[in-house]
């Protein structure tokens, strides 16, 4: 019988580069060493946040999203330029519980095509993670968090210093070299505001007057009344990157400071008086715009008068829906002027579908039906006791 030739060891054969096991082999050595050297060096918030903010994208899947310390790391430096569009920002500032209004907000931004460069200010890290979760790269926290039942609440403690932060925070983004919309999230967008932000002014804010003012009326700095105040509203501010805009907000800060909560206070300072006094106090250093009443009505005009709201009917852009007090009573009176869109609409928000707002239904409802069961039992026993 013929002798078979005897075989190499395995160890001993030489590979080639040209054999297929040998050249996958080379491919993977050579991209774990371009991983290895220039995946840590890459610190774009483009890379750490993938952006899939329109509104007809899926959230990214939870595997590929950052982990919590990339997300407490993540500065505001970084967050506005990931979405500053036209070097403009629209900012606002939230809390959890109001997670169901910045949604409803949003879905009216999205309409307008200017969802892309919300950034919202988180005040808790339960916000923080909900929104970049849901819409990767769009939260930022600017330490120290806040408590997140407290700081919603008008009149607390909480509340005023949610919105005493406001000022600075709009500084720091305005020192970025942005311009910046403040909203407050109880509104709603019915036109583009930026057609109305003409000229090139430091900055442009509402009326907060419920009175009728004549359509035609000045666009300037209200005058002081007779008590020595103004109702300029700081729900909705937009400020160009100017050193009058940035002066404004340092006098802001200032006044906030000056007048600090006090547990002792029959009333409760907030940081509306505080923006009108530094609006006086810089009246000949900045040039400040009045927008027009018929399309930026304040919540006590636009939602209490039916006779001036269809005279102005098809101007308003932003809707506010302030002078009421109650996160119920908002989210009923925007529900009784159709102004209520995450019922119907949800899919419309960045944010999509919050499990936080079916809780707050259901816990609503049940506390409605038990309301109603407690009432025919009442109304029962009236009835069994009459002769």
């Amino acid at each position: 019988m013929a002798q078979q030739p005897q075989q190499r060891p395995i160890l001993n054969r030489p590979i080639s580069l040209l054999n297929r096991n040998g050249l996958l082999l080379l491919l993977l050595l050579a991209l774990f060493v371009i991983l290895g050297v220039f995946l840590p060096l890459t610190k774009s918030p483009l890379f750490l946040f993938p952006n899939t903010t329109t509104s007809s994208s899926l959230p990214a899947p939870s595997s590929s999203l950052p982990s919590i310390s990339d997300w407490r790391d993540y500065s505001l430096a970084q967050a506005a330029k990931f979405v500053a569009k036209n070097e403009t920002v629209i900012v606002c500032a939230v809390s959890y519980p109001f997670l169901p209004f910045l949604s409803n907000w949003l879905i009216s931004i999205s309409r307008q095509k200017h969802h892309e460069k919300v950034l919202v200010i988180a005040e808790d890290y339960a916000t923080l993670y909900k929104v970049n979760e849901k819409w990767p790269g769009h939260a930022v926290l600017i330490p120290p968090a806040l408590d997140p039942q407290s700081a919603h609440k008008f009149g607390s403690q909480g509340f005023y210093n949610l919105t005493s932060r406001r000022p600075q925070h709009l500084l720091n983004i305005l020192e970025l070299g942005y311009n910046v919309m403040y909203n407050d999230v109880d509104m709603v967008w019915l036109q583009d505001p930026f057609d109305y932000l003409q000229g090139s002014h430091d900055v442009y804010f509402m009326d907060d007057m419920i009175a009728v003012k004549p359509m035609n009326h000045s666009h300037d700095l209200p005058p002081l009344s007779p008590s020595g105040v103004t109702y300029v509203c700081s729900c909705m501010i937009f400020l160009r990157s100017t050193d009058g805009a940035k002066l404004l907000m340092k006098k802001w800060v200032e006044e906030i400071q000056a007048q600090r909560w006090s547990n002792t206070e029959a009333k409760k300072p907030h940081d509306q008086p505080a923006f009108n006094r530094a609006l006086h106090k810089t009246a000949h250093q900045v040039d400040a715009y009045l927008l027009p009443q018929s399309a930026f009505p304040s919540g006590g005009l636009y939602f209490r008068n039916e006779t001036w709201v269809n005279e102005t009917k098809g101007k308003h852009v932003i809707v506010h829906n302030n002078y009421i007090i109650g996160y119920d009573k908002k989210m009923k009176r925007f529900k009784d002027f159709n102004l209520w869109l995450l019922d119907d609409h949800a899919l419309e928000s960045p944010l999509g579908i919050l499990k936080i707002y079916q809780e707050q239904q259901n816990t609503t409802e049940g506390k409605n039906r038990r309301k109603t069961g407690r009432k025919q039992r009442r109304n029962r026993g009236k009835k069994q006791k009459l002769p």
